[in-house]
């Protein structure tokens, strides 16, 4: 078995979101106590924004990384998504289509099955790291190959 996601999700998952905004929304509590502590209430604008970023932030990191899976094995004819405790194991004749871009910020692999599986039609996950920004995953490439070949075998 081959490990075909990165090995980085798990902190792009868990532990950048603490990183990021932690350190925000203590600066934001202690301001906040502080200020009651004292008898003045803070401005609004001190009070709304923070709450406002909190939220835009969240339903980006939903969008974006929350749904991705932990990991990803390649097994041959089959790949075995793991998230959490669950484990799946998907045949690579029941995966639809596979959509990948190399350029942007995000180079997500989306695999679309025939059917829903534990985790649902569509498995998210992030390919290995690559020190080239704009190459292509060769992980992906011979993945869409392998999964074309068994289309047109069928």
């Amino acid at each position: 078995m081959r490990r075909i996601s990165s090995r980085a999700t798990f902190y792009q998952k868990r532990i950048f979101p603490l990183v990021f905004f932690g350190p925000q929304v203590a600066v934001f509590s202690i301001l906040v106590f502080i200020g009651l502590s004292s008898g003045r209430y803070p401005p609004i604008p001190v009070l709304v924004i923070p709450i406002f970023m909190g939220v835009i932030f969240f339903f980006i990191m939903k969008i974006m990384v929350f749904d991705l899976v932990d990991e990803v094995w390649d097994a041959g004819d089959v790949l075995i998504i793991k998230n959490k405790k669950q484990e799946e194991r998907v045949a690579l004749s029941d995966i639809m289509n596979v959509s990948y871009s190399p350029v942007g910020g995000a180079q997500r692999v989306t695999l679309l099955l025939r059917r829903p599986n534990s985790f649902g039609v569509r498995i998210h996950f992030f390919p290995p790291l690559s020190l080239l920004p704009f190459r292509g995953s060769p992980v992906v490439d011979d993945l869409i190959q392998r999964i074309d070949a068994k289309r047109l075998s069928r």
